[in-house]
């Protein structure tokens, strides 16, 4: 018989903006130099308040904006430098080329792709990729999966963390 759930895979329902948004600031804390978060949603669906979340966790203190017209929002006043990148507006392969996407990709930073179902051939081995589907008006159904050991060791981090708590 064949498991239910696929396995190193986490799959939950987040209640809030606010969950997502604290949910986003967790995983920071197990976020390293060159890691890659990859966010795919309808619009709407949380990406860039989980992205929010994420920087709140490296110690961003300013404003975190989806960077859709300008395609790469940078933060270097937190723990690690962060790349936000929004790929939305692109259209292409060859518009994804001619951004220069691989200085990100394999930089020295954290880097969060908003719309990364976008170019999902193109991502590293090892990464994260984040799913967000609408539910309700706030709540969303949240699927992570790692690709390469790193990310699996993250992942499985990262759930005793957040999920192991006793409920009081």
């Amino acid at each position: 018989m064949s498991p239910v759930l696929e396995p190193n895979t986490l799959d939950f329902i987040s209640h809030s903006e606010s969950q997502t948004h604290r949910l986003g600031a967790r995983l920071a804390e197990y976020l390293g130099p060159g890691d890659v978060v990859a966010l795919e949603g309808d619009l709407g669906s949380g990406k860039t308040r989980w992205v929010q979340g994420v920087c709140r966790g490296l110690g961003v203190s300013g404003p975190v904006v989806s960077p859709t017209f300008t395609l790469v929002n940078e933060y270097h006043d937190g723990r690690l430098p962060i790349y936000h990148i929004d790929l939305y507006r692109l259209d292409s392969v060859a518009e994804i080329e001619t951004f220069g996407l691989d200085d990100y990709l394999y930089g020295d930073g954290v880097t969060l792709i908003e719309w990364a179902d976008r170019i999902s051939g193109q991502l590293p081995p090892a990464h994260l990729t984040i799913q967000l589907h609408h539910m309700e008006m706030t709540k969303r159904r949240v699927v992570i999966r790692p690709y390469g050991r790193r990310f699996t060791t993250l992942l499985a981090d990262y759930k005793k963390a957040v999920f192991a708590q006793p409920y009081t």
